[in-house]
């Protein structure tokens, strides 16, 4: 279930349903989630006709279609259109995925489409990202050394290479975070899946020689132990990665070093 943070003292309703497209044979409904802050309306859900012999296959085709042939007003963000930029992360069918890697196949029925859940909202399907990544840098989310640098680069074996492997390629969409019910209640101080798999890239990275900082500003009954494994985050990351365990293994060396 789709779970937004609503403008206060507000509530969705029914939007404009938008005229199907002329002469079209293959048409598909979208039904959209719409919020100006500027003209003091309630949340709202507009209906619009996607022409699908002139759409690409993808959700966010879909979205730019709509954009330039029916409604230029919808806004929302959008860049590589590759899966790599995290840009146009939103809550489609339910699902917390990114648009541009998202095929309308894989939809039964109309097809729904909202902002990231609890995130307050800049405008339709825009969400407010800043606290996100105030947290994601609070973990020092780069390469912290003491000793003088070597003349050319640091070097790293094969091995140690390897353990980053389903760490680093997350593009920071926030599609984890916000499918995670403990960041939804207690987003203010625990840092989430997202932030915390970047933590652990970073703790566990042969080069960096701050792994006790690390750790140390990682102990603490929100920051970190809010997780309590439901799972959420693996299962919607569009990447595949897992947060989860990577949240795990936080807590394994949390308690190595206590020993």
């Amino acid at each position: 279930m789709v779970q937004l943070t609503l403008p206060k003292n507000s509530r969705i309703t029914t939007g404009k349903t938008w005229p199907r497209p002329e002469g079209a044979t293959n048409v598909r409904k979208f039904q959209i989630y719409r919020w100006n802050p500027d003209d003091g309306q309630n949340p709202r859900v507009d209906t619009y006709f996607v022409d699908m012999d002139d759409c690409g296959p993808m959700v966010l085709d879909a979205l730019i279609y709509i954009k330039n042939k029916i409604d230029p007003t919808l806004t929302f963000r959008r860049s590589c259109r590759e899966g790599i930029c995290g840009s146009c992360a939103m809550n489609i069918d339910g699902i917390n995925t990114l648009a541009c890697i998202y095929g309308m196949d894989e939809i039964k029925g109309d097809v729904k489409i909202y902002p990231l859940p609890h995130m307050p909202v800049v405008k339709d399907l825009i969400p407010d990202l800043t606290h996100f990544y105030a947290q994601h840098a609070s973990i020092m989310p780069w390469l912290e050394t003491k000793t003088n640098p070597p003349a050319k680069e640091w070097r790293q074996s094969i091995e140690d290479r390897k353990k980053l492997d389903g760490l680093y390629e997350c593009v920071m969409c926030a599609s984890c975070s916000t499918s995670c019910p403990s960041y939804w209640w207690n987003g203010d101080r625990y840092l989430g899946p997202a932030a915390l798999l970047h933590a652990y890239r970073w703790i566990i990275d042969s080069r960096d020689e701050a792994t006790g900082e690390r750790l140390d500003q990682l102990e603490d009954p929100f920051k970190l132990y809010r997780c309590h494994t439901i799972m959420n985050c693996a299962k919607t990351c569009p990447k595949g990665l897992n947060p989860a365990k990577a949240i795990a293994e936080i807590k394994k060396l949390m308690v190595e070093r206590t020993v």
